[in-house]
């Protein structure tokens, strides 16, 4: 988001902040004159940040943090400002010397007049939060570029909070502060190193014309030492679940066998009038814009291929399997919904960008549809089956917290992959289904299609303004020759469109 007014007061979206998590994507919040209502709601949502992913005992020394560097970048966008004003050249050493005595005083005399220009040259301070592989990213960016001697000063002042045990030791020194940076710095890192972190946790960089400042944080060994817990009692009771439809799993060993003829398989399927009836219904469905309707499991046979009328034996007892558990019909219309519509997209955006590739283009359906097949095992659980779930959380003393984090789809991708080998699923709907939210890290051989089924899966959500077109996995735009939210836009539009259709 970005601020409006500077008196306008931003209300906190804790949804966003949930999804954020669970898909592992960034939030960011931009501001051009950190007014103070801006420093509070960006407080706020650390705290809501963390408070989701139970590190609130990080809370007080991260907000410190968050302020010192976002107060930094400010101060910078500041700084470049004045020097402009004043025809003074950032990088020559004379002008720095002399700009610098009298900036301080001046631009604080006069700060509504700098924070104008400021605005106006489109200098910003942008927040950054994002959880990824246990790690946690706090980000502060500003595009103003850290001269040399800028970046030797942080990196002095890193050197000597080495020096200190103590703030009270740091702030009885005699410390330069004619920028006002050093002290606050050096209280930072001591800051980060009460709750367990080095130097080495926070990072400078400059790049593409930015200054980054960021802080990576392994999340607290206790949430994470109870989450897999939770994750593997609860992988346990996936033994509950019903085994896949025997007679679709026999028809799958007929099409896995070399030496069966398509006859054979079309009347093996033929014989089940209910399977028949579903495939059909799936063949002649708008996802596959066949020209003309299919009337007979043989000719679908034919026009979708051996491995394209398996996936789809394996969507439709899936379906039947997961409606079977019962649930709540509301929630599971909703997930289901959304599993149709990822897999339509993940289907015809394989048609467009992979139509030389049959393999990702026969696999692309079934990853859509069962990508959140964790949630889907959630949602339509019977009672008697979470009671289970909550009677193992008491017995290992987990807390009601994460129990309820794993019901609400934290861990939902592991969940979903466990159960895609309990019905033993081909390994690469199984790595899609587990990485679909990091494509980075799936195998070479299937980031591809991986990759795909994140973009179709985060393009239902952009259309609904859930998320923005900065919190796309920039690699995976690339992988599809996306380069701008204009483009990006123009597919979302088409494929909603043909969705409706």
């Amino acid at each position: 988001m970005q601020e409006a007014q500077t008196s306008t007061k931003v209300s906190l979206d804790n949804s966003k902040i949930k999804m954020a998590i669970r898909a592992g994507i960034p939030l960011s919040i931009t501001t051009y004159t950190l007014p103070h209502e801006m420093s509070e709601y960006m407080e706020q949502v650390l705290s809501s940040f963390l408070a989701e992913l139970g590190q609130e005992h990080m809370g007080t020394y991260l907000k410190y943090c968050l302020n010192e560097l976002v107060t930094n970048a400010k101060k910078a966008n500041t700084k470049r400002i004045y020097f402009k004003e004043k025809k003074l050249n950032l990088f020559d050493d004379l002008d720095y010397e002399k700009g610098m005595l009298t900036f301080k005083e001046e631009t604080l005399n006069n700060i509504r007049y700098y924070l104008g220009l400021q605005k106006q040259s489109g200098l910003y301070v942008k927040l950054i939060l994002q959880t990824r592989n246990n790690r946690i990213k706090i980000e502060v960016r500003n595009n103003s570029e850290l001269t040399f001697r800028e970046y030797k000063r942080m990196h002095d002042k890193l050197s000597r909070a080495q020096q200190y045990t103590s703030v009270d030791q740091a702030m009885n020194q005699i410390i330069d502060q004619s920028e006002g940076a050093g002290l606050g710095i050096i209280i930072m890192i001591l800051m980060l190193e009460k709750i367990g972190l080095t130097e080495e946790n926070f990072q400078i960089l400059s790049e593409n014309g930015e200054t980054i400042t960021r802080i990576i944080l392994p999340i607290n060994e206790k949430t994470q030492r109870e989450l897999n817990t939770a994750s593997h009692e609860f992988i346990k009771l996936i033994d509950e679940i019903p085994q896949f439809p025997e007679s679709i799993m026999k028809i799958n060993r007929l099409i896995n066998d070399s030496n069966s003829k398509m006859s054979e398989i079309a009347m093996a399927i033929s014989s089940d009038v209910s399977l028949t009836t579903d495939l059909l219904r799936l063949v002649n469905s708008v996802t596959f814009a066949l020209a003309s309707p299919c009337r007979s499991i043989a000719d679908a046979v034919k026009l979708v291929g051996i491995k394209g009328i398996k996936n789809m034996l394996l969507s439709v007892g899936s379906i039947k399997q997961l409606d079977g558990l019962g649930g709540s019909s509301q929630t599971q219309k909703a997930l289901w919904t959304h599993a149709y519509k990822v897999a339509f997209y993940a289907y015809n955006l394989a048609r467009n960008f992979c139509p030389g590739d049959k393999e990702i283009i026969d696999d692309s359906y079934i990853c859509g549809l069962l990508h959140d097949m964790g949630k889907l095992v959630f949602s339509t659980a019977h009672q008697d089956f979470l009671e289970s779930v909550k009677e193992m959380s008491r017995q290992r003393n987990i807390s009601t917290d994460i129990f309820e984090k794993l019901l609400a789809g934290v861990n939902h991708s592991e969940v979903g992959a466990l159960i895609a080998e309990k019905w033993n699923f081909p390994d690469i709907i199984i790595t899609v289904i587990r990485h679909h939210h990091e494509p980075d890290m799936a195998s070479p051989a299937t980031k591809k299609l991986t990759s795909l089924v994140y973009l179709a899966d985060m393009l239902t959500h952009y259309e609904t303004h859930e998320v923005d077109y900065y919190q796309f996995d920039l690699d995976v735009l690339r992988i599809f020759g996306i380069g701008s939210e204009k483009q990006l836009k123009k597919i979302s539009d088409k494929l909603v469109s043909a969705f409706k259709e």
